[in-house]
């Protein structure tokens, strides 16, 4: 029997903010209408081939650099890790969960805080 994907209740760019990533079983990946729903709140995200992406664009390969390593702290705090495509002057972040294959709450709690890094807003 297929894992049903999961409904979940809409949670602001706050609320994203305020929680921390948990360990996620086969089962508790996000129906697509409640990642539709979800992405309104993370308006420069996308949902391309099962996994939240977004670009981001840096003056020089410093910043690009000090991203990149911010977003690495995010990760290991929250034991949950994206892919990064890194240039010059920009890197592409994809999110997905491996262990519900494909997109969970963790994945949009880590979108949050990597735009909240983005903005200056956290380290």
């Amino acid at each position: 029997m297929e894992p049903t994907p999961m409904k979940c209740a809409l949670l602001r760019r706050q609320q994203l903010m305020s929680r921390c990533c948990t360990p996620l079983a086969a089962g508790n990946e996000l129906a697509s209408a409640h990642i539709a729903e979800q992405l309104a709140e993370l308006p420069d995200w996308q949902c391309v081939d099962g996994v939240l992406q977004r670009q981001f664009e840096f003056a020089d390969f410093h910043d690009t650099i000090a991203f990149v390593n911010a977003i690495a702290r995010v990760a290991h705090r929250e034991d949950h890790h994206p892919e990064m495509q890194i240039g010059y002057s920009q890197c592409a972040v994809r999110w997905s969960t491996h262990s519900v294959s494909g997109i969970s709450i963790n994945d949009f709690i880590c979108a949050a805080k990597t735009d909240a890094v983005y903005a200056g807003e956290l380290n």
